[in-house]
């Protein structure tokens, strides 16, 4: 494989195998994009990436990190959401979104803020989780979902999944990583349920295979569906690449046609072994025990490593994040290092020819 081949999932066809890693701006108003979205999201899909995904985009309102994130719950932020997509199509880009729960992790401040949580008296509400137990001490005490909140989040899921095909997104990723609701569902950790949600593997892993049944059955049949998990907690007791390998072979039984492999996020004790590609082992192994196609994401910053990636079959895609915020233009730059061309919008031709 070559990192400038290109991708096909079911009827969908990237250009190229580097994707854009959703990356939350903190920006919206009242769940709606604004202008900053389209240019951000827009100017990557210029930049000739093959794959742009929207950021973390909430399925309720009680599902948004903070209360500037992006929703997609009703119609009108659907509504937004669609010049959006066009643009981003338009460019030769897949447009795709990540639709998510932040669980107990939600009603926040952005990160750039000095305080963590937003009281119910500052527009914020209280989060909701697996079990009453809070991500730090900085944040509000969850309540434990009751039995119809989660029917009602997964109902959730599918109603977001709708109005994401209609408003012209081409593929679908569910958040399962990073310590939010999903996660806090498969982690042991954070999961300290009795009932046939908690317990077990199969009890733990359930909500998150009902949500991506859910969602599939409310996309068209040529639509892709990824799922992002956290392939570790790094931590002990937690979370791990064995269960991750084995929720993988059910998620690709269950529709998912992708794995986005990243892993943490779901303890302040997380001991991470950082380093250039240090998830690229996790998307290999699922790759290559699950028999699932994989995405690998984290301090991937130069086109030779990325290249190394896919030609290694680590991974059949590779997103960038951090880099892509500091350069929205490394496809194209990547492209002409390896002697190869991505086709240019007319206004920028004669830059790039």
């Amino acid at each position: 494989m070559n990192l400038f081949d290109p991708l096909t999932l079911r009827g969908i066809r990237l250009r190229n195998r580097i994707g854009v890693s959703p990356m939350c701006q903190y920006s919206a108003v009242d769940g709606l994009p604004q202008p900053w979205h389209l240019v951000h999201l827009g100017s990557r899909a210029v930049g000739g990436a093959g794959l742009v995904l929207a950021e973390a985009t909430a399925v309720d309102a009680r599902g948004r990190i903070s209360p500037f994130d992006t929703g997609i719950w009703n119609d009108e932020q659907a509504s937004a959401w669609a010049p959006i997509a066009t643009f981003i199509a338009a460019q030769g880009a897949v447009p795709g979104i990540q639709l998510a729960h932040a669980g107990r992790k939600a009603s926040t401040e952005p990160p750039w803020s000095k305080k963590r949580t937003v009281g119910p008296e500052q527009g914020g509400w209280i989060p909701v989780a697996p079990s009453a137990i809070p991500y730090s001490s900085a944040h509000s005490l969850p309540q434990a979902l009751e039995e119809g909140d989660i029917d009602q989040i997964i109902e959730n899921f599918r109603t977001a999944a709708c109005r994401s095909a209609e408003c012209g997104f081409q593929l679908i990723e569910i958040h399962a990583a990073h310590g939010y609701l999903l996660h806090q569902f498969l982690s042991p950790l954070s999961n300290q349920r009795a009932d046939h949600w908690g317990g077990s593997f199969e009890n733990r892993i359930r909500l998150t295979r009902t949500v991506a049944a859910s969602v599939r059955s409310a996309m068209p049949d040529s639509m892709p569906l990824l799922l992002r998990i956290s392939a570790t907690d790094w931590a002990v007791g937690g979370w791990d690449i064995e269960q991750s390998v084995e929720l993988a072979k059910r998620l690709k039984a269950d529709g998912v046609d992708m794995i986005d492999v990243s892993s943490g996020g779901l303890v302040l004790s997380q001991a991470i072994e950082i380093g250039p590609g240090y998830q690229v082992p996790f998307a290999s192994r699922i790759r290559g025990e699950a028999g699932v196609a994989t995405a690998t994401v984290g301090l991937i910053t130069k086109p030779a490593q990325a290249a190394e990636i896919v030609a290694d079959g680590a991974a059949d895609l590779v997103l960038l994040g951090r880099e892509l915020l500091r350069d929205p233009y490394w496809p194209r730059r990547a492209a002409k290092e390896f002697g190869t061309d991505i086709e240019a919008p007319l206004q920028y031709a004669r830059a790039w020819h």
